[in-house]
């Protein structure tokens, strides 16, 4: 009879069964990489957003809204990188775990310091974030952080397990100590770059490298003939070291770029899975250092 009335309520979900994994949504592949790396087996990740999608366009799908009903934790950049579809996806899951204010909703940028917050907005400044740059995932520094952010909100939610997201924990920061001094060893200090995007300034304040002019004349805006030439004429006047975009933002542009003005172009994973090498979050990094220096 007891075994009965247990089946009948894990039926309903009103019991998890001691074995399983927990459901975590992240809404990018670099969360979804780190997240993996803390709770191994004791976690199921389900990604929102392809590795060569733009996170700034992307928009609410029913798989997405499916998978955030089912899951128990929700893990998301934050910095309002997700404004255009997550709220939708959060209200319309009708998944108490994950309603913002409650353990299971994980804003991942509450651990970092942001850098660019602006004292004031308005859209004549293009695609501007008002908390500050999103694009912490390139920042070995910040994404340590999180890391710690995710294996004790993990340990909350499932104490059972918390000696073992600590040690998961451990053998990352080992790994990012290891990288750190790999990394560390690169000659970035004082290169100086274009680039498409505002992607890699944490990157830059970390390694000492400059980005001194983007493509975009505004966050979000392309760039048009007249900028194309204000450009060139920077690019004749400074020789930057390269041109940098990202296989998603501003591949055609940079291309042009760097034909009309002969400095090399690098093209770089945005995230974790947008270039084979880029398997996890250390193999994402790699590709970038190996790239840049």
């Amino acid at each position: 009879m007891r075994r009965t009335i247990v089946l009948i309520l894990l039926s309903l979900g009103f019991l998890t069964p001691a074995f399983a994994a927990l459901r975590v949504v992240a809404t990018l592949p670099w969360i979804g990489s780190i997240v993996q790396e803390i709770g191994g087996d004791h976690v199921e990740v389900t990604v929102l957003i392809k590795p060569n999608q733009d996170p700034h366009y992307a928009e609410a799908k029913p798989s997405m809204i499916l998978a955030a009903r089912k899951a128990d934790v929700l893990m998301f950049n934050g910095l309002d990188l997700e404004i255009g579809y997550l709220p939708r996806i959060i209200e319309s899951s009708s998944n108490p775990k994950i309603q913002p204010g409650k353990m299971g909703n994980l804003d991942c940028s509450q651990f970092i310091e942001p850098i660019e917050k602006p004292t004031s907005v308005d859209r004549s400044m293009g695609d501007v974030h008002p908390l500050g740059n999103p694009h912490y995932q390139f920042s070995p520094k910040n994404i340590l952080k999180v890391a710690e952010g995710m294996a004790s909100v993990l340990s909350e939610i499932d104490p059972g397990n918390a000696a073992f997201y600590d040690s998961r924990l451990q053998m990352f920061k080992d790994r990012m100590k290891d990288k750190e001094k790999e990394w560390s060893r690169l000659p970035l200090q004082g290169k100086r770059f274009i680039a498409y995007h505002k992607l890699f300034e944490y990157l830059a304040e970390e390694y000492g490298f400059r980005i001194e002019a983007y493509i975009e004349p505004k966050p979000g805006i392309p760039p048009s003939a007249g900028r194309i030439s204000e450009l060139i004429e920077f690019t004749a006047r400074t020789k930057p070291d390269a041109i940098l975009a990202t296989t998603v933002a501003g591949r055609k542009e940079a291309e042009a770029l760097s034909q009309r003005t002969g400095v090399p172009l690098i093209i770089l994973p945005q995230d974790v899975g947008a270039m084979p090498a880029a398997e996890d979050w250390f193999g994402l990094m790699d590709e970038v250092f190996k790239s840049l220096h």
